[in-house]
Formats: C-alpha cells, sequence, structure tokens
C-alpha cells in the first residue's frame, strides 16, 4: 500500500482519522501553502445553535508562505473563546470530563506554529484513540499526481465542494449531545465523536 498523504488539521474531522486509521505509513504536508478556509486551520463542532467553525488566526501568508512556517496570531483571546465554545457544547457529553484536562494546554499555551500546534494535537488524540501510526513528516513538496502516493491533501474539506475522490470514511451515526434538536452531523470535529462515545471512539473511525 503507497502511503497516505494528508494536510495538517486543527481537531480534524472524523474523516481524517479514518484515513490514518487504514494506512501503514501516512504522511503530512509541510511544505505545501497555506489554503483558506480548509481544515488546516479550523474545526467543526455541534453545538445548541448547529454547527459552528472554530478558526485559528494566522498571520498573512503570501505565496511563498509554507503551511510548516504559518504563525499563529494572537489579536484575541481566541484560544478562550474555543474553550468556551467546546465547554458550552459538551460539558453535559458523557466523556467531557474524562478528555478535557489533557486538552487544556491547547488552550492555554501559545504556540508559534500552526504546524507544530496542529501536530501536538494530533499526537494526543491518537493517544486518545489508542491508534498507534506510522507518522512521518515531508521533507519536501509532494507534486499532486505522485504515484508514490495516495494523495488525500484534497479529500477531506469543509466544503463539499472542494472534496475530491479518495477517502473512503463511511460515517457511523451515534448520538450526539443535541441529537434531541438536530439529526445526525456527520464527520464533525473528533473531538464530537471523542466527548460523546469516549474509548469506543477508536472503534467508530
Amino acid at each position: 500500500m503507497n502511503p497516505f498523504l494528508l494536510t495538517t488539521a486543527y481537531f480534524p474531522p472524523i474523516a481524517y482519522f479514518s484515513c490514518l486509521k487504514k494506512a501503514e505509513v501516512t504522511y503530512i504536508e509541510q511544505y505545501e501553502n497555506f489554503g483558506k478556509q480548509s481544515y488546516r486551520n479550523r474545526c467543526e463542532i455541534m453545538t445548541a445553535n448547529g454547527v459552528i467553525a472554530l478558526t485559528v488566526p494566522v498571520a498573512k501568508a503570501n505565496s511563498k508562505t509554507l503551511i510548516k512556517d504559518l504563525k499563529i496570531v494572537y489579536p484575541t483571546p481566541w484560544q478562550k473563546l474555543h474553550f468556551r465554545g467546546i465547554e458550552s457544547a459538551y460539558k453535559n457529553s458523557p466523556y467531557y470530563e474524562y478528555y478535557i484536562d489533557d486538552l487544556m494546554p491547547f488552550f492555554e499555551k501559545q504556540e508559534t506554529y500552526l504546524f507544530d500546534h496542529n501536530l501536538a494535537i494530533l499526537t494526543t488524540i491518537l493517544d486518545f484513540l489508542k491508534l498507534k501510526r506510522d507518522i512521518r513528516l515531508t521533507t519536501d513538496y509532494i507534486a499532486i499526481g505522485d504515484i508514490n502516493y495516495r494523495d488525500l491533501r484534497n479529500a477531506i474539506h469543509p466544503k463539499v465542494s472542494h472534496r475530491q475522490p479518495g477517502c473512503d470514511y463511511i460515517p457511523k451515526p451515534y448520538r450526539q449531545t443535541f441529537s434531541d434538536r438536530f439529526p445526525f452531523t456527520p464527520n464533525l470535529s473528533i473531538l464530537d465523536l471523542l466527548f460523546c462515545c469516549g474509548p469506543e471512539a477508536g472503534e467508530m473511525i
């Protein structure tokens, strides 16, 4: 099986982890340019008012800025706002208390680079899911169409119109926090699955 190739992502969606679970080796692209309105710096959670996006503010990038060099900016207390949004959405979920203490550093420490922040999150979430995976970082930009990789960089995207074939994720419905108000919403941030399903989350992806 060819190695999978993914972008970096902020509290990635469930489909992202479904890909990781299937791959023997996964490369995270760190030499691409930043793509706006993607999961690279945003995640989606379910709230009492429906799905909302939590976005990490980043420094203005030019056409040559590599994702590994993209800096997070702190013009507002966005970490505190993200935490409050997550707390409001999931504090009554079955496993919120089980995980939240280990997640707090991501809402307190001011990391310099988005890529490093996301990589630390990914490592923690994989530990929660008990998924031991061979994850590597690219050492140069991997061209689109490279037959040596299963390129999924554009297969997982918030906008359906931007998605490309490649990810074989099939959602498995589970009880979500506001299931009395909204129908099941697939492929939210992995946080939704963790807070709702706990230790069983690894079997749900």
